[in-house]
């Protein structure tokens, strides 16, 4: 099996965006056109934003449908990544929880794409 490290988000709006992941993940994307965006991680890992009047063949899902999860050390960095949303302004998709499976809190971006981070339980 290859090493998975590559995602993609269908948005409606790239330079809403662009800009609302340049905020969150505090970088600007390594490659931008008025079709595409891909911010680039330091774990080698890439997202991709492909606007969806774009996309061939047309997406049919959706939209919002997909997550990203960090996972973070400890619960405290779950809790400073909530405060530095709402900070922001961000539309939070979910407080800091805790769950059977991890202490966690989720942000959506502009077309509902959840983003978590998480300290996982155990």
């Amino acid at each position: 099996m290859q090493t998975f490290n590559f995602t993609v988000f269908y948005v409606q709006d790239i330079a809403a965006s662009v800009a609302f992941y340049a905020r969150l993940l505090g970088r600007p994307p390594v490659d931008a056109s008025p079709a595409f965006a891909m911010f680039a991680f330091d774990n080698k890992a890439m997202l991709g934003l492909w606007s969806d009047e774009y996309v061939i063949p047309s997406a049919t899902a959706g939209k919002g449908g997909s997550e990203l999860a960090f996972v973070v050390a400890d619960t405290s960095a779950v809790d400073q990544a909530h405060a530095n949303w709402l900070d922001e302004g961000f539309t939070i998709g979910l407080a800091p929880i805790d769950r059977e499976f991890a202490y966690s809190a989720v942000v959506l971006d502009p077309d509902g794409h959840r983003i978590r981070v998480m300290k996982p339980n155990g």
